[in-house]
This record gives C-alpha cells, structure tokens and sequence, in this order.
C-alpha cells in the first residue's frame, strides 16, 4: 500500500496566502504518513479579473508559490503533484502548468495543459481559455515516483478519452486530474467521467479539485475523488477544505486488467464511412 494525500483547496487572489496554505497541506500530508501530494487546478492564484491576475503572474522561474512548494517538499520529504500554475511563457500568454515535484525539491515532470474551455454558459458566464493560455503540445508520463508512472492532466482534458488511453498504453499505474470544475458541470458529469476514465484505462484516477466560493466570484464544486480501476471511489472530500488521505493498492491493476484485458484488445480504428 501507497498512502496519497489530496488538498482540496479554496485558492484566491493572493498567491501569498496562497502558498501558505500549500505550506501547511504539504506538511499535513507528511505528519499524515503520505508518500506524495495531489494539488488541485491553479493550485498559486484563481482570479478571474485579468487585469489584476496578469500583476501577480510570473514566469515559473520567478514563481513564488513555485518556490514555496518545492521548498516544502525538500523539508518535509514528499513527492508532490502541484496540480498547476499560471506562468507566464515566451510568447506573451500563459501556460496552464502541472508540476511533479520529488521528494528533493527538484522539479521531475512538467504538463502544459492541452485543451482549453472555450464557451458560453446558460448561467451567463462566458470562459475563453484560449484567448489567454496557450495550449500543451502532447502527453507526459513521469516515471519513478512512489506510485510507479503517473499521467498528468488538467481539468478540461478529462472530456477527451484519447488522452487518458494514450497515457494507459503507455503504462500509467495512475492518472492526475487536477480541477478546478464549476458546480453545474460538477453535478452532472464529475464522478461518472473519473469512474469512466478509470474503468476504461483500468487505472487509478487522482482528482484534487477546487471547492466553494471563491475571491473573485466563482463557485466550485469539490468532491475530490480517489478512484480505483473497477470505478469503485476509495475517497471522495465532498465540500470541505483540507487534506485528505487514500491508501492505494498498485497490485489493483493488474487484478483488474485480468478480468477485464481492454487494453490488450484495442484496435486502430479506421475513419468512419458515410453511407
């Protein structure tokens, strides 16, 4: 067994405070017995005014909650997944940037999240991630952690199957899913589509979310989820803030991929024909 811990976090408009409180969860994990950290979705700042976001973003060199939770990894010995950040890349737009960071402090894997939300709600809010982020140009793996090879997204791309089948073909034992969901969408579609990536990928889900109401207006919707590969939900946070902790058993998959040998029988599949 693995003991994981997962924060699910109110993130606001102070990347300050905000780091503190990654602080304090990475040392909660810790004092936990976690062996690693999962982080939600713009775990550094959550601020939908752009003018006041674009003031405190940095590039990741000079990202100071960057610095604060790597620092916290080193001194307290843990793996930890910083679901991601908003940094400032070369082109003048931002990247939605996962980091999987060692037990050292040293950074071991970077995911620049692939597809962007771009639409218009019936509730009135209208989102146009691509206007500001610029997309990722393909998977990542990161091998070598305590829970063997793990699959890095973000949000969105937990509507996008092909992504979570690449990353199974190419030996995840478990997949990050990073959130920051709205309430609606949560309600609907959050715990049936982890249970279906799991199931179809035979693998174990990590999903940290963000939760509740935040600084700068927007509502969330939590419910962070463990997910084993039968779809059976080993943890699941609700609607609170804090850490918490899931043990996980890696002989799981292959337990499960024994009965259910999906992955050994995917075929390529030809353009569809209209008739």
């Amino acid at each position: 067994m693995t003991r994981i811990a997962l924060f699910q976090s109110n993130t606001g408009i102070d990347p300050k405070a905000n780091a503190e409180a990654l602080v304090g969860a990475i040392g909660e994990a810790a004092r936990g017995g976690a062996e690693m950290l999962f982080t939600p979705e713009m775990s550094g700042l959550l601020d939908r005014d752009s003018a006041r976001a674009s003031a405190n973003l940095r590039p990741e060199e000079g990202d100071e909650v960057l610095a604060a939770c790597r620092e916290a990894a080193r001194n307290n010995a843990i793996w930890l997944h910083l679901g991601s950040l908003a940094v400032r890349v070369d082109d003048g737009k931002v990247a939605n940037r996962g980091f999987v960071i060692d037990d050292t402090g040293a950074i071991r894997a970077r995911y620049d999240k692939i597809h962007l939300f771009d639409v218009d709600l019936p509730t009135g809010e209208s989102w146009r991630e691509s206007a500001v982020y610029q997309g990722g140009k393909g998977a990542v793996l990161v091998d070598g952690t305590p829970l063997g090879k793990v699959g890095l997204t973000i949000c969105y791309d937990l509507r996008f199957p092909a992504l979570f089948a690449r990353l199974a073909e190419g030996g995840a034992d478990l997949i990050a899913v990073p959130a920051a969901f709205t309430v609606p969408t949560g309600r609907a579609h959050w715990h049936v589509l982890l249970r279906a990536r799991a199931i179809e990928a035979g693998l174990f889900v990590v999903a940290a979310a963000q939760v509740g109401q935040h600084e700068d207006g927007r509502h969330t919707f939590g419910h962070s989820l463990v997910v084993d590969p039968w779809g059976e939900v080993v943890l699941e946070m609700a609607e609170q803030v804090g850490v918490g902790f899931a043990d996980i058993d890696l002989g799981r998959i292959a337990e499960v991929r024994s009965r259910i040998p999906a992955l050994n029988h995917r075929r390529p599949v030809p353009e569809a024909v209209i008739r």
